[in-house]
């Protein structure tokens, strides 16, 4: 086969059978693991460790495949080396309720821990369904994770909300480009967790009006812009986004179809698919989650004008922050580092792609693919 430079690219060879995404930049490896006495299964995907032991979030999910996992741990090795971070990239899932009671929770994360303690390459970080408590369960067992509990000196991302200000600074590059105004854009958020909350806030401190956001169990839209502070802490109130008495709550997913600017998908893998991209009106996406748009969904975007900032270059603000810690050092050079990494990147994607006349995404390929593979000619195999 040609060597593949997309996560979505099909693979073949004997790990072609366990997932889509094999090619000339990985996976090194995948593990498949189960604990007899609880039932949980988990794998992980150490895709490319060329620049360095792979960091990579540990997710908790009913629905996690060998596939996603992949596809997240590709994504993974692409932010990294966008990022110029002495990093790899990796990714690990666990096939579990993340809703579980904590005493379960804790000791199904440390059985994870303990199966990893020879994987010197993957070092966890908090993802989907998994927290700082689980990083610190982890820690203790093998002294390795990243996200860890400020009392650990730790850098807790989440908390700080890491992902959502490199969003925030790669809108203020693409206003900069000339592609939104900033300045009472109005804004949908698809996902209200540790980065969509967290993104509402840092974009309407730089002036923008969040006029819909979603949570699993619902969603809530106000065209005249939703108090964000209070939805903040409603929902830390454990209550859902349908139930907040400052808007009119909608369905789930309508919110993708929100008549908005800006649009920011931060919920699960591929929740902009072919079957519903039509319903997009926002002139500008920024990839909040991780892979949440299929391919051929992005192509249409873009041949409509729709300016979609990939992922692994828009959303990096977690792992750059987890590199900071892993370093040993704070949170202020975290986020001064989230801030200029993100604005350069998504800057020089919006350059090139617009001066070549190719989707974001393939100028982000180009850029982050040749980083790669610049580090691996220096390794020797």
């Amino acid at each position: 086969m040609s060597a593949i430079t997309d996560v979505r690219a099909a693979g073949d060879g004997p790990l072609g059978a366990l997932c889509s995404a094999v090619d000339a930049l990985g996976p090194e490896a995948i593990l498949l693991l189960r604990d007899a006495r609880s039932g949980a299964s988990a794998v992980v995907v150490v895709d490319n460790v060329a620049c360095g032991p792979a960091i990579g979030g540990l997710r908790m999910a009913a629905d996690v495949t060998v596939d996603e996992v992949a596809r997240l741990a590709r994504a993974m090795t692409l932010k990294s080396a966008a990022a110029r971070l002495r990093h790899g990239g990796a990714k690990a899932g666990i096939v579990a309720d993340p809703s579980m009671p904590e005493r379960d929770k804790e000791a199904v994360i440390r059985w994870f821990a303990q199966a990893i303690r020879d994987v010197q390459s993957y070092i966890p970080g908090p993802d989907m369904g998994t927290d700082e408590r689980c990083m610190a369960w982890i820690h203790d067992e093998i002294g390795r994770s990243v996200g860890l509990p400020a009392s650990l000196g730790g850098i807790p991302l989440d908390e700080l909300g890491a992902t959502a200000f490199g969003l925030a600074a790669a809108a203020e590059a693409a206003a900069a480009a000339g592609a939104v105004d900033l300045q009472g854009a109005r804004v949908a958020i698809q996902g209200f967790g540790a980065v969509g909350s967290h993104t509402a806030r840092f974009l309407a401190e730089r002036g923008a009006s969040i006029v819909a956001v979603s949570d699993i169990r619902g969603a809530i839209v106000d065209p005249t812009g939703l108090r964000v502070d209070d939805l903040m802490a409603w929902k830390r109130r454990g209550k859902g986004i349908a139930t907040f008495p400052g808007g009119t709550a909608v369905e789930r997913d309508t919110v993708l179809a929100t008549d908005c600017d800006i649009l920011v998908p931060a919920a699960r893998p591929d929740a902009i698919t072919e079957a519903n991209v039509h319903e997009v009106k926002a002139k500008l996406v920024l990839e909040g989650a991780n892979i949440p748009i299929t391919a051929a969904a992005e192509e249409t975007l873009h041949d409509r004008g729709v300016l979609c900032l990939p992922d692994w270059i828009v959303n990096a603000g977690g792992v750059i922050c987890a590199s900071v810690e892993y370093a040993g050092a704070g949170r202020a050079r975290a986020f001064e580092q989230i801030a200029e990494t993100v604005r350069e990147n998504t800057a020089a994607v919006i350059e090139r792609a617009r001066a070549r006349s190719v989707p974001p995404r393939t100028a982000a390929l180009e850029l982050a693919v040749a980083s790669v593979r610049e580090a691996q000619s220096f390794r020797r195999y």
